[in-house]
């Protein structure tokens, strides 16, 4: 199996392909809206095995710190500004050579909730846009909230409890609220309770195997389409986590394949053992923490800027002020993997 990160050939490809190297940030499990981060990054690298592990060594002896394991939070101190800066810059190891997979959590659960419960995504940019602005911080936060709770797979308490919260929370948004172009759509989603009664009843027969609010799996469908545009195979190389189960990577792979992608696979690695690895993982918690600062309204823009290039811009992001800077191309918004 190749592992030097050059094309090459992997068992089951027919002739050669990219490898790339990935790892995410900002993972809270089915928790997108009161987990510890608002935004999801998935960040890919692509370069030779031997150029990763030098400029690995690099960052290492710019900031000498004992740590035996560097992370993204190593960077992100501002004594190692100059550091930082130097990774992202276009003058800098990885620029040409990386992207970045964005996922705001708050946008990413109404697309999932409205894509579950009317049958496609198309509205739930309005909707998320028109609510934080009219509905107010409070009653907006209990929406998003009720409707985390409703896709979760876990849920304490009783069955129909998610299902309720969620249906009297839209009530109470369509009496706060009737603007024109929301109306029809908290009109539809008030009379979808038997959609999310049937998603509920499925889940009593056992978690699904793509859970509906796992950001990961689509994301890493994402990166594949990316590095393949070209049309050439690309094989990815990623972290291990317990979400990468073998059936999921199956899944993973189907769906690529279903898509059109030229996906000749994915196989996990110990980040320690690969240095590209640990570029991808400093990329997406830098990624995760400048388009996190962004969103909530105290970027840096020197950082957003040197960010930018990197910005997949299928990247699922709602939030209009902070993607017209942060995104590569301002006037599209990203579409999750179904």
């Amino acid at each position: 199996m190749a592992g030097n990160g050059e094309d090459g050939e992997w068992p089951g490809t027919v002739g050669p392909f990219l490898e790339v190297a990935c790892d995410e940030s900002g993972s809270d499990g089915e928790n997108l809206t009161g987990g510890n981060t608002d935004v999801f990054a998935h960040a890919s690298v692509r370069m030779p095995m031997d150029s990763a592990g030098a400029y690995v060594q690099e960052i290492r002896d710019r900031i000498r710190s004992p740590a035996e394991e560097y992370k993204a939070n190593h960077l992100l101190r501002e004594k190692h500004r100059a550091v930082l800066e130097w990774l992202l810059a276009p003058a800098g190891p990885i620029h040409g050579n990386a992207q970045v997979h964005l996922v705001e959590k708050a946008y990413f659960v109404v697309d999932r909730a409205v894509d579950l419960l009317l049958g496609d995504g198309t509205e739930a940019l309005g909707l998320y846009r028109a609510g934080r602005r009219d509905f107010g911080d409070g009653l907006w936060r209990e929406f998003l909230t009720a409707a985390n709770q409703l896709l979760r797979v876990r849920n304490g308490g009783a069955p129909e409890e998610p299902i309720d919260a969620f249906f009297r929370t839209v009530g109470v948004l369509r009496r706060a609220h009737c603007r024109t172009e929301l109306a029809e759509t908290l009109r539809q989603l008030a009379a979808s309770r038997s959609l999310a009664d049937s998603y509920r009843a499925r889940l009593l027969d056992g978690p699904p195997l793509i859970p509906v609010l796992n950001p990961l799996l689509p994301s890493i469908v994402r990166t594949a389409a990316h590095w393949s545009a070209g049309g050439r195979s690309v094989c990815l190389v990623h972290d291990r986590q317990n979400m990468l189960t073998p059936d999921r990577v199956a899944w993973i792979e189907e769906t690529a394949r279903r898509a059109g992608i030229g996906f000749g696979g994915l196989r996990l690695v110990h980040s320690r053992l690969d240095p590209r690895v640990q570029l991808a993982d400093f990329l997406a918690g830098i990624a995760r923490k400048i388009a996190s600062d962004e969103l909530n309204g105290h970027g840096d823009p020197v950082l957003t800027t040197l960010l930018r290039p990197y910005v997949d811009p299928a990247s699922i992001w709602g939030e209009e002020r902070s993607w017209a800077v942060l995104g590569a191309e301002p006037s599209r918004e990203g579409s999750p993997v179904r």
